[in-house]
């Protein structure tokens, strides 16, 4: 029997810390997160949710509010935008399972500040220019890169050869 004092123990017999520590979201989890640290975890939710928040509003309220024909290339962008925010949304409850949209965005980001906005800037022609602003957005690549769980990432989605 236990004294009150004693805290209860599970029934798979294993004890867990209930306390928090910062050093632990930094060790990888092989009970909950399959060897992800719960760092990556924290970090993929809130990217999925500001991608969510972000995407939600400017390409939905533009989808919603568009009035005459669209332009089938400008129109397939927007829709692709509206799209990225329901998987966001999937993302932020399962940020493992939607790892592949993460590679996306750093792929196409990454391409386009090495294949547009470099050159432009190197030109000194990237200031005031329309795509400053966006290279301005895009800079922020940097989160996803450092969210990405990349050793996860290519065992599973690369490597594993259950998959086919």
């Amino acid at each position: 029997m236990q004294s009150p004092n004693s805290p209860a123990q599970p029934a798979d017999g294993i004890q867990r810390s209930s306390r928090f520590s910062l050093l632990n979201i930094f060790k990888r989890d092989y009970e909950r997160y399959d060897g992800v640290a719960p760092i990556n975890i924290y970090l993929l939710k809130l990217l999925f949710t500001l991608m969510f928040l972000f995407l939600t509003y400017d390409s939905w309220a533009h989808i919603l509010h568009h009035t005459g024909p669209w332009d089938p290339a400008n129109s397939a962008a927007w829709f692709m935008w509206g799209s990225c925010s329901v998987i966001a949304f999937i993302g932020i409850r399962r940020p493992l399972k939607m790892l592949p949209i993460v590679l996306f965005e750093i792929v196409y980001k990454t391409a386009w500040l090495i294949m547009v906005a470099y050159p432009l800037y190197q030109r000194n022609q990237l200031t005031g220019s329309p795509a400053e602003s966006m290279a301005h957005n895009f800079m922020l690549v940097i989160l996803p890169i450092v969210a990405m769980p990349w050793r996860y990432f290519f065992r599973t989605y690369i490597v594993d050869k259950r998959t086919a």
